[in-house]
């Protein structure tokens, strides 16, 4: 079964959140939760969700 994951620190975050989710329609809501609670991020900038996607790791 495929999951994902994501770590605030792959993307340059001093930042301990770690998330993983079955789909990736389930982890981003989890990810944007999180930026806003913890980072004060209301909105997810372009070029900011393009980082964080490139940070999701697939595991198998």
């Amino acid at each position: 079964m495929t999951s994902y994951s994501f770590r605030c620190r792959d993307i340059g975050m001093d930042c301990g959140f770690e998330t993983k989710a079955e789909s990736m329609d389930s982890i981003m809501p989890r990810i944007s939760k999180h930026a806003s609670e913890a980072h004060n991020i209301k909105q997810i900038p372009d070029d900011l969700r393009k980082k964080v996607s490139s940070a999701i790791k697939v595991m198998h």
